[in-house]
């Protein structure tokens, strides 16, 4: 998937559970098959084979079907603004390959050198709306030559499946699919969850989650330098096909589950520093501007404290 995983697995909750180390080999064997079938950088993907299918309606396996399914929820989530057909133009920005993070130039030196203006995303043409999967008769259906990338919401539907092989089955777990993370187990324990500075990738305090998914979308590990000497990045604006510089440069969301956190945090990124909130106000989020302001949103704002100032004692 072109980025680092981690799974964590703590003591067994329930007799007959296969110890922690065999159900984390177990779920890393999961995730290289479906890296197998979806990477779109792999000619022999199940993916890849959809794209080049000439037919109007194509068998697909159960796994292509739910990853297809999963990119369309992310589409409606975030009013189309993650569009699962933008492959042409992600490969016209130069994202032709799985990424090298050599090539990755800083962030605060890409933002100065961008000639890109600032402005919000919008959507583009609907076409998305007319994928659909049929799981009766096991077939995607789409006009012929639309082809799909699954990866604006791959990581968090890979780390959602991971996590139906763990459930209460553990105390605890974690499945982090580069920074698209489920978390859970039967103990119910609160983790802390850690930010991730986007200008220098330090830690930041987060905060707190006991279960569900926390995502974060940026900018920082995927942007790069064309000949021409332009500045790109994978985040693309549907109306123009072209990467989009918003105004915010990272976004972390909560949500019951990962594809949702991922298409939030992706929807947030490209809707500027005046949309934003909203669109992660539903569960929370933390929001990270250009000018390296960081604003907590919905259950994730501090709490005001209120001072009173109690009057000196004197005479009755």
């Amino acid at each position: 998937m072109g980025t680092h995983i981690r799974i964590l697995v703590g003591p067994v909750a329930h007799p007959g559970m296969p110890d922690p180390a065999a159900a984390a080999d177990q779920v890393e064997a999961f995730l290289r098959s479906y890296e197998a079938a979806l990477s779109r950088f792999r000619p022999d993907s199940e993916l890849c084979a959809l794209n080049a299918d000439p037919r109007t309606e194509v068998p697909a396996s159960d796994l292509l079907r739910s990853a297809v399914r999963a990119a369309l929820e992310a589409a409606q989530i975030s009013g189309g603004l993650v569009d699962p057909t933008l492959l042409g133009a992600l490969e016209d920005a130069g994202y032709v390959e799985s990424w090298d993070r050599a090539r990755r130039v800083d962030l605060r030196t890409a933002l100065s050198e961008s000639r890109a203006p600032r402005r919000p995303a919008s959507p583009g043409a609907p076409d998305w709306t007319s994928v659909h999967v049929d799981d009766e008769a096991g077939t995607i259906r789409r006009p012929p030559g639309l082809r799909l990338d699954t990866g604006g919401s791959g990581k968090g539907h890979a780390a959602d499946l991971a996590a139906t092989l763990l459930f209460e089955g553990y105390q605890h777990w974690a499945v982090d699919c580069g920074g698209d993370l489920r978390i859970g187990g039967a103990s119910g324990a609160a983790r802390d969850v850690e930010l991730e500075d986007p200008f220098t990738g330090a830690s930041l305090p987060g905060f707190q989650a006991r279960r569900g998914a926390v995502a974060t979308s940026g900018l920082r590990s995927r942007l790069w330098r064309e000949p021409d000497g332009e500045i790109r990045h994978h985040l693309l604006d549907p109306s123009t096909g072209r990467p989009a510089f918003t105004g915010i440069v990272a976004v972390t969301a909560l949500a019951p589950t990962a594809v949702e956190a991922e298409a939030r945090a992706k929807a947030a990124l490209l809707s500027g520093p005046d949309g934003a909130a909203a669109v992660v106000q539903r569960h929370g989020g933390v929001v990270f501007d250009e000018d390296g302001v960081c604003r907590r949103i919905g259950r994730l704002e501090p709490r005001p404290v209120v001072r009173l100032r109690m009057p000196a004692k004197g005479p009755s």
